[in-house]
């Protein structure tokens, strides 16, 4: 942008410069003359002066840049102002600087020679010369010493004009550097001066302002802060997660272990009980044999000595040598001979049992581990679990139609789902298919949806697995949220600071409690801006103190164990003025409510005390209605619009104000009468039957009425022409009903939410 030849020459650092070696015949003249021209050269600039806009858009016209970088120019601003107001003072600053050393030294010379400047003017002759060389090398001579005696040496001052020049260079690097980013480059993330943008690397990159791009890039930094936060919950969910799975591991290994270990005590249990009942039986069956075997051989040794015995006694009768003697013998013996001989041969007829008893073998004995490997295989089988505990209702856990039911399980056990089960309290809405209902879940929550608004269930809830079903929990009861209440806009009564809202509930059972929730509109964007909350109301009605002209919403809430029912239609309250509605209620037969609900009109005038239903609360004699109460204590106004050539009577009562009487002739009711005459219009203002003698002159169109409790005041007034009409002064022992009645057929509309005029208070 700035020529560098100026300031980067070599004439800027030769303001003194060193005689070079073999020129010592150079005059400081020369050297003067030379500090002269490039003084003029550097003065130049300031001559001349600076135009940085011309030249900004001549390069900007060789580069062809003029049309495109129109609007990057309105982008950059006054950047380019600032540009221009502190680089040329900055070099005009130096080369004044370097002008002012120029010029010093030549006054100096001059002033040491002014001769010699008169001389150089002319053409010198060679005379002139040689003497102008002669004195020329005097002067040096003498400079030289007046330098030396000073202190400095050619040589020296030329070694710090050397560094004063390096140090402006730096300093002017660092000015550069240093100076602030203008805009902000889109393509290269980086913040540049308007200057790179035009000129610079930056030149076809996209830039834009640099606090948009501040602000971009600290949308982008809050992005991605919520995009990790995410991120990080998320992984925080999956390391909690991780950790109850980690958790869960290790409490089903030690289960399982558990549950090994007694199974396999129980088969190494059943082993040692088949090992001694297969051992007992071993040791029966030996003594068994050895019992049978010394059995058979006592009875063989028996009949061993039995043969013995029998033939030693036939060996000693054969074996007798005299046969004489035998016989005597024998026939001595002749008794004894035959039944020894008998019995030898039944001994004989004997049968001799030669074989054995019992085998040696014993028989070989199986273990049966049937039972052990039902042991075995049962190690993986689960019991079935034990019975769950249902948790007691949590606050707020419910909405008109939906339950949250929790649950859980003090045991061990392993559990696959759970059967819960459900059903009304009471059973009067069976018949709605709101019988007993089950369902399986796998957690030990459950949300239950489509069940009826401020009604009690009652749950239970089962564990199974593969083994069985667990037995039932102990039953609890819930509750769902009530129904969101239906605001009465008819009873609706407000006045500048204060509003009456009542409402119905919805719901067959009782709530709890009621909130109302008012919000604050505003003008400008008829938004909620304020919101207030009532809570804990048991009735369905509140009295609510509030601001003077303000417009509001209104909502209410239904409240029960369960939690909170919706919202109800909002509805709005205008605190610019009294408001009322007619009472139906007390309105007699022939007179008609119009569809607006503030005009009143009666048809065609029948006798007043005709047969037509009428209510318990209705008038029966007087064609009149209330409206309702006011019960707010302060100044309460409001409008009736009424005809000339209708009899009418306005005013206020009491609630118990009698029905088959008219207004104004107890002591209960105040109200102005019209009645038209042959002659005039006829006002009357009633209270007891009494009236003062007053007489108005122009008819009122449009009667505004006052009600002061305070200064137990009631005031009429003709609204169009702010004309005060007549004052009741009585003490309000109640609140008071404004009332109107119509004696003939005609209209009254009725006006409220109307501020009171000013001209009321004179």
């Amino acid at each position: 942008f700035y020529h560098m030849d100026l300031y980067g020459s070599k004439e800027r650092f030769d303001i003194f410069p060193e005689e070079p070696s073999g020129r010592g015949d150079r005059s400081l003249g020369d050297t003067r003359r030379e500090s002269a021209l490039s003084s003029e050269k550097v003065q130049c600039p300031q001559e001349v002066g600076y135009d940085l806009e011309k030249e900004v858009a001549e390069l900007a016209k060789m580069y062809g840049l003029d049309e495109d970088r129109e609007k990057e120019l309105e982008l950059l601003g006054g950047h380019l102002e600032k540009v221009e107001s502190r680089w040329p003072p900055a070099r005009t600053e130096k080369a004044g600087l370097q002008g002012s050393i120029y010029n010093r030294s030549k006054s100096s010379s001059s002033v040491k020679d002014p001769s010699q400047s008169t001389k150089q003017q002319g053409l010198p002759d060679e005379a002139s010369q040689g003497e102008n060389q002669s004195k020329a090398r005097a002067d040096d001579e003498a400079e030289s010493s007046i330098w030396s005696r000073g202190g400095l040496s050619s040589g020296g001052m030329s070694d710090e004009w050397n560094s004063q020049a390096v140090s402006e260079e730096e300093e002017e690097e660092e000015e550069e550097e240093e100076e602030a980013a203008d805009v902000f480059c889109s393509t290269c993330k980086i913040p540049i001066r308007a200057f790179d943008k035009l000129f610079g690397e930056h030149k076809d990159h996209e830039v834009a302002q640099l606090p948009s791009a501040v602000e971009s890039e600290k949308e982008e930094i809050h992005k991605n802060m919520c995009k990790l936060e995410e991120q990080i919950a998320q992984m925080e969910n999956v390391a909690s997660h991780l950790e109850e799975i980690f958790i869960t591991v290790e409490e089903n290994f030690g289960r399982q272990e558990q549950n090994f270990e007694v199974h396999y005590n129980d088969a190494v249990q059943v082993l040692a009980q088949k090992y001694e009942e297969q051992l007992e039986a071993l040791g029966e069956e030996k003594r068994q044999k050895l019992e049978a075997l010394y059995e058979q051989l006592v009875s063989c040794g028996k009949h061993l000595d039995t043969c013995k015995e029998l033939t030693d006694e036939t060996q000693e009768l054969f074996l007798e040598n005299d046969k004489a003697e035998f016989m005597k013998v024998k026939s001595f013996n002749y008794i004894l001979f035959f039944p020894y001989n008998h019995r030898l041969e039944e001994f004989l007829k004997q049968e001799v049992n030669l074989e054995l008893s019992t085998l040696p073998d014993f028989e070989e004995r199986v273990i049966d581990v049937s039972e052990v490997e039902q042991l075995m295989n049962s190690i993986n089988a689960i019991p079935a679990p034990c019975a769950p505990v249902i948790n007691p209702q949590a606050p707020n856990a419910a909405t008109g139609t939906s339950l949250r039911v929790c649950w859980g399980l003090f045991s061990d056990d392993t559990v696959e789902c759970y059967q819960l089960s459900y059903q009304p309290v009471s059973n009067e809405r069976h018949s709605d298919g709101q019988g007993e209902h089950t369902l399986k879940v796998k957690e030990t929550y459950c949300t239950i949806t489509d069940l009826l608004p401020n009604t009690q269930y009652e749950f239970w809830v089962s564990a199974l697995n593969a083994s069985g079903i667990s037995p039932p929990s102990e039953r609890a009861v819930y509750v769902t949220a009530p129904s969101p209440p239906i605001i009465k806009n008819k009873k609706i009564r407000s006045c500048e600071n204060a509003a009456l809202v009542c409402w119905e509930s919805r719901d067959i059972n009782p709530v709890d409690s009621y909130t109302v929730e008012l919000s604050k509109l505003t003008d400008e964007e008829n938004d909620d801006v304020i919101t207030e909350s009532i809570v804990g109301i048991p009735n369905c009605e509140v009295l609510i103190h509030l601001q003077p002209t303000q417009k509001y919403h209104i909502c209410v809430r239904a409240q029960n164990l369960g939690g909170s029912s919706e919202r109800s239609e909002p509805v709005l309250i205008d605190t610019t003025g009294t408001c009322f509605y007619l009472n139906e209620d007390t309105a007699h037969p022939l007179l008609a409510i119009l569809d607006d609900g503030f005009t009143i009109s009666c048809d065609e005038l029948e006798n007043p005390e005709c047969d037509l239903p009428v209510y318990d609360n209705s008038f029966t004699r007087c064609i009149a209605i209330l409206g309702s109460l006011i019960p707010f204590p302060g100044k309460h106004y409001w409008e009736v619009e009424v005809e000339e050539d209708t009899e009418y009577r306005i005013g206020v009562a009491f609630e118990n104000t009698p029905r088959h009487g008219h207004l104004g002739a107890n002591n209960s009711s105040w109200c102005m009468r019209h009645i038209i005459t042959p002659s005039r219009h006829k006002y009357e203002f009633l209270h007891s039957g009494m009236t003062p003698d007053i007489r108005i002159t122009v008819p009122p169109r449009r009667i505004g009425i006052l009600l002061d409790y305070e200064n137990c005041r009631l005031s009429f007034f003709n609204a169009d022409i702010a004309q005060h009409l007549h004052t009741f002064n009585s003490h309000f022992q109640h609140y008071v009903h404004p009332c109107f009645a119509l004696e003939t057929p005609g209209i009254l509309r009725i006006h409220t939410g109307i501020t009171t005029p000013l001209w009321t208070a004179l």
